[in-house]
């Protein structure tokens, strides 16, 4: 009997498939610094990970990074690490599970930032910005109606290619299954990560989070969630932040050209909703405070963005606004002023629907607290006192799935930040200018 020999081509076509069918979700390309960037995957059982890379348009010289073994005790996922980059390049790059190729039908690049300081102005760059990513699984879900939907907003933020995205919370929705139990935690991570019109930004575009109540735990949770550890070891397996100040919590910091990104744990520290004393209560804790204070004072970046998941400029005492933490609130507020730091402005989400404040304060420049919600969670609208309020900017309301894309241009000593604000169609639904010099 004659022995059947496929087609080399056949047999490459179908390494290839075999390759993709292991890829349980990512690539996902994380922080990006002048020296290296993080990549992330996963897996769907044990494999071998690695990653290929090369500057585009040169597929040599080409660079791999050490090869990870993925396991159930991580949920299968890989941290990568590109630490033969140069400053100010773009990359291609290949990712390989047990020494495959796996073949995408969409990009994947990343870039390393540039050494512009002492040399020419900051590059233009833009990002995304969104909040509220609710994925259905109608065993788990309430019944009725779905609550997520409208996911291909995820491939029309994708199409504006921004240099990076920053998830401002409720990145995932911890549920009734999901939060009592670490099987229940990575299920939900996984679950979300793995959604098909997530792919292709994840595979080009940098991404860097912070989180909310519900990747947190349950819905409006605080310091006494029971199972923070879990939720806290999830956050940092699938997603490729670059710094974690504190052992406990979610905040860090990163740096894009000449702006400061300061991604703040607005969960970990933060008392009960109920608790007695409640303009005593903290939300971010005094040594989270402290920090934030402290690294806003010593940075020199042109805008210094805090991100954190709920609302911190609106002044009305309603839902899990900052303002309901209004000791804490207001000494971040005079720290601000005292020490006359300079381009601070808040990103902010939670809310399930896109505004602008901006506070005036006597004496000083105006804080601005943008909010971006929800990518395909379900819109809601704010309380109509909430909109009667001297802070609300007119015409940035929008009460539907939406994100946000910010661009920052011009020279050092005159940057514009622009912000437009986009429909799940990629409708373009407002825009405003803020320039660095009217945050001084």
């Amino acid at each position: 009997m004659k022995s059947i020999r496929f087609p080399l081509i056949f047999l490459c076509l179908l390494q290839a498939t075999l390759s993709l069918a292991q890829l349980q979700s990512g690539p996902m390309v994380g922080y990006s610094t002048m020296k290296e960037v993080m990549l992330w995957a996963q897996t769907r059982q044990p494999a071998r990970v690695q990653v290929q890379y090369w500057e585009q348009g040169k597929p040599t010289p080409s660079w791999s990074t050490a090869e990870v073994a993925t396991t159930a005790k991580t949920a299968f996922t890989a941290h990568l690490l590109a630490d033969q980059v140069q400053p100010g390049k773009k990359y291609e790059y290949a990712i390989l599970v047990n020494g495959k190729k796996v073949d995408l039908p969409y990009p994947t690049r990343f870039q390393s930032q540039t050494l512009w300081q002492w040399r020419t102005d900051p590059p233009a760059f833009q990002f995304g910005v969104g909040s509220c990513t609710y994925i259905n699984e109608p065993a788990l879900d309430r019944p009725g109606t779905p609550y997520g939907g409208g996911y291909e907003i995820l491939t029309n933020l994708a199409k504006q290619q921004p240099d990076f995205m920053l998830w401002t919370g409720d990145n995932t929705y911890l549920r009734e299954p999901d939060w009592n139990s670490r099987t229940g935690v990575l299920h939900r991570y996984t679950h979300t990560r793995s959604v098909k019109e997530l792919q292709p930004l994840l595979a080009a575009t940098h991404h860097y989070a912070t989180w909310d109540d519900h990747d947190y735990g349950p819905n409006d949770s605080d310091r006494s969630y029971w199972l923070k550890p879990v939720t806290l070891e999830a956050f940092k397996l699938f997603w490729a932040n670059p710094n974690y100040v504190f052992d406990e919590g979610c905040a860090g910091t990163f740096h894009w050209n000449d702006c400061q990104f300061f991604l703040i744990d607005d969960r970990t520290f933060r008392a009960p909703n109920n608790a007695p004393e409640l303009s005593k209560r903290p939300m971010l804790g005094q040594p989270q405070l402290q920090w934030l204070i402290d690294a806003l004072i010593f940075s020199q970046a042109t805008f210094k963005f805090v991100v954190i998941g709920g609302q911190v400029v609106n002044p009305a005492k309603v839902f899990e606004n900052y303002a309901n933490y209004a000791d804490e609130r207001d000494s971040l507020f005079r720290a601000i002023a005292k020490a006359n730091i300079p381009g601070v402005m808040f990103i902010t989400g939670d809310r399930h629907h896109t505004i602008l404040h901006k506070l005036e304060r006597p004496g000083t420049y105006p804080l601005y607290d943008l909010t971006i919600s929800p990518l395909t969670s379900g819109p809601a609208q704010p309380l109509a006192d909430e909109l009667a309020l001297p802070t609300v900017v007119p015409g940035t309301l929008l009460v539907e799935r939406n994100f946000g894309l910010l661009s920052l241009s011009g020279p050092l000593k005159d940057r514009v930040l622009t912000i437009k604000v986009f429909d799940a169609k990629g409708t373009q639904r407002w825009s405003r200018e803020i320039r660095a010099m009217d945050l001084r």
